[in-house]
């Protein structure tokens, strides 16, 4: 390499390759169209390297980017981490807090628990990443995580939730049309909504709580937040949170005492942001709500509090 590049332009690559035009990454950062020219040609002539070659689709990202593009990313992420990071050392509640939890809890449970605090905190932003992958927090790719597997690494500050229970559950015109099963085995002559695939969740999930082997799913989605809109429209039998089920008067529990999953859940962060009052009030904030929630749900089928 020539010369150290200015990490803007770095910046600069992500931005053309996540959008395939130097007008369209202008437009990201808010930049002119020939200063985004200026940074790619910069840092081609840094590396020693061309990085992109026009065609009629747009531009094409040669090998050198795609090998430059996993440390830009990192390098993107470390600078927001900076930036939340420095805009917490004031004792105001204020700056920006990352959290990172499952898709049901993120779109379902969260923004209630959110609320509240927000009112409280006008001057907090939060950054909610509803996603089934795990982020890992030791890299800062979020400030707090709400996980549904016990958290072993170490450096990370843990506070237990609890059990969300789960459980078979119907939309009351799917059993109208089809009939309650009284048995795990009735199970096979209904519509099942379910994963399409088996990852490594649903696997330890079907070893711990095993079903009849000849289960079909008729509805099959990766999705857990689309099996729970399925359930709600009818389409079958399916698994869902009873705490949310107990929302809607139309989902009935099936099975209830033949099949119950309890779904461990944590709250974790990074030990080295516990004294910030930003990441310290949305810790607890989350800690406190979720823990109402678990106790609701647990009281709507007389769970073991």
């Amino acid at each position: 390499m020539n010369s150290e590049p200015n990490w803007d332009f770095y910046r600069t690559l992500l931005a053309v390759l996540q959008h395939g035009s130097l007008s369209a990454a202008a437009r990201e950062l808010g930049l002119t169209q020939p200063t985004i020219g200026r940074h790619i040609d910069a840092l081609e002539e840094a590396i020693g390297a061309r990085l992109f070659v026009r065609s009629t689709n747009g531009l094409i990202a040669t090998d050198a980017a795609l090998e430059l593009k996993p440390y830009a990313e990192t390098l993107a992420a470390t600078s927001a981490a900076l930036l939340r990071t420095a805009s917490g050392h004031r004792e105001r509640i204020s700056g920006t807090v990352r959290i990172s939890a499952s898709e049901v809890i993120g779109v379902e449970v969260l923004p209630a628990v959110l609320a509240p605090l927000i009112e409280a905190h006008p001057e907090l932003d939060i950054e909610l990443s509803a996603s089934d992958t795990v982020e890992d927090l030791l890299s800062r790719a979020a400030d707090i995580a709400i996980r549904m597997a016990e958290p072993t690494q170490e450096a990370l500050v843990v506070r237990r939730i609890g059990d969300i229970p789960l459980g078979f559950h119907a939309h009351r015109r799917y059993l109208e049309r089809t009939g309650t099963p009284q048995t795990l085995a009735d199970l096979g002559a209904h519509r099942l909504v379910g994963f399409d695939r088996q990852t490594a969740y649903v696997r330890t999930m079907v070893k711990r709580f095993p079903l009849a082997d000849d289960l079909i799913f008729g509805f099959r989605t990766d999705s857990t937040l689309a099996q729970l809109s399925a359930i709600r429209a009818g389409l079958g039998i399916g698994i869902c949170q009873t705490g949310l089920a107990s929302r809607d008067p139309d989902l009935v529990p099936v099975l209830q005492q033949a099949f119950q999953i309890p779904l461990g859940t944590w709250a974790v962060m990074h030990e080295g942001i516990r004294t910030s009052p930003r990441y310290r009030v949305t810790f607890d904030a989350l800690v406190a709500g979720l823990t109402d929630y678990v106790r609701g749900a647990a009281r709507s089928i007389d769970w073991p509090q």
